[in-house]
């Protein structure tokens, strides 16, 4: 008898329970069991969490764990479904991609059930989890090779309705920056199909570079505004520190405001997160390895912006992205 995703516990029994997604076998890989904690007191919000998309970006699962000690407590209405680690191939061997097919999870929904082992989890997901809910927070982060603030995003929606209320629940996690982004790439992206579908699904980025006890406060204190922002758990909403200032600002960026690396080399750069910048500022110098006298190359601000993400200093290959610029938010 063929195998189809399920859960091993029903998350529409009042109370917590814990279980499992089950993600069939393939020709490439056995089958996988995603641990699944669920919490439920009835009517409000059916909010799915997931964490763990990206194998590289570790803050989500952490927070998304650290919510499942310290909810059942709290909730006072609601469903919650949480799923610390989407993609565990990707988390145990700390890689952006799934190392067993080399594909990005996050470009793959709505998945295949005769895919490869991405497809297949991506077919689970959208066939098992985002049906029942409502409201969906895939917690992300930049990873070890970049500096940004914590942030919430999304991209642009057709559909005006959503998008604003979108940009409502984003705003109410009160990080840093809620940034829209223009993305070339946002097919079979979990948002995409999410949205396609009218539901409201937020991303976060939880900063990049070291996972630190400070950073990570800020992360769980911004998803518990989140939760108070949609009834789940009652308190007061507060902007977290971060920097030595509690502040939030709505953002957009383009496509034309990711700049690229010109040529191969290592990447110093010159400015940090939230600078405000002029038309032909230094961002950012690119140092050649391969030519002692050659000189650096410049990469500089082609409109005056918000340094919203900058590349950590280390090696690029030409046409990498080395920051991102940003500009106050117009809906």
């Amino acid at each position: 008898m063929k195998i189809i995703p399920h859960l091993t516990s029903d998350p529409d029994a009042l109370g917590a329970s814990a279980g499992h997604l089950v993600v069939p076998k393939g020709d490439d890989w056995e089958a996988l069991s995603l641990p699944v904690f669920s919490f439920n007191k009835g009517e409000g919000p059916r909010l799915l969490i997931t964490g763990g998309n990206h194998g590289d970006e570790m803050e989500g699962p952490i927070v998304a764990r650290r919510l499942v000690d310290w909810l059942p407590r709290e909730q006072s209405c609601g469903s919650v479904t949480i799923v610390p680690e989407l993609n565990p191939l990707a988390v145990q061997a700390w890689t952006r991609n799934t190392p067993v097919d080399g594909k990005n999870l996050n470009r793959l929904f709505p998945g295949r059930s005769d895919g490869s082992v991405s497809e297949r989890i991506a077919d689970a997901v959208s066939r098992v989890l985002l049906p029942a809910a409502d409201t969906i927070f895939d917690l992300h982060s930049f990873g070890p090779t970049w500096d940004i603030p914590p942030s919430v995003i999304m991209h642009p929606i057709g559909d005006a309705n959503l998008m604003a209320k979108t940009v409502r629940m984003a705003e109410a996690f009160k990080l840093p920056v809620t940034l829209v982004w223009q993305h070339n790439e946002t097919a079979g992206m979990f948002d995409t199909v999410a949205h396609n579908q009218g539901k409201v699904l937020v991303c976060t980025e939880f900063g990049g570079g070291t996972v630190s006890s400070g950073a990570l406060a800020v992360y769980e204190a911004g998803l518990r505004n989140a939760l108070i922002g949609l009834g789940i758990i009652e308190g007061k909403a507060e902007h977290p520190t971060f920097r030595q200032q509690k502040s939030s600002r709505s953002l957009e960026t383009l496509t034309s405001d990711e700049l690229r690396s010109p040529a191969r080399g290592i990447f110093e750069p010159l400015r940090s997160i939230l600078d405000e910048v002029k038309q032909g500022d230094l961002i950012g110098l690119l140092r050649s390895m391969e030519s002692l006298s050659a000189d650096c190359i410049e990469i500089c601000a082609p409109t005056a912006a918000i340094v919203y993400g900058i590349r950590s200093g280390g090696f690029v290959e030409i046409n990498e992205e080395v920051a991102i610029l940003a500009r106050p938010l117009k809906l």
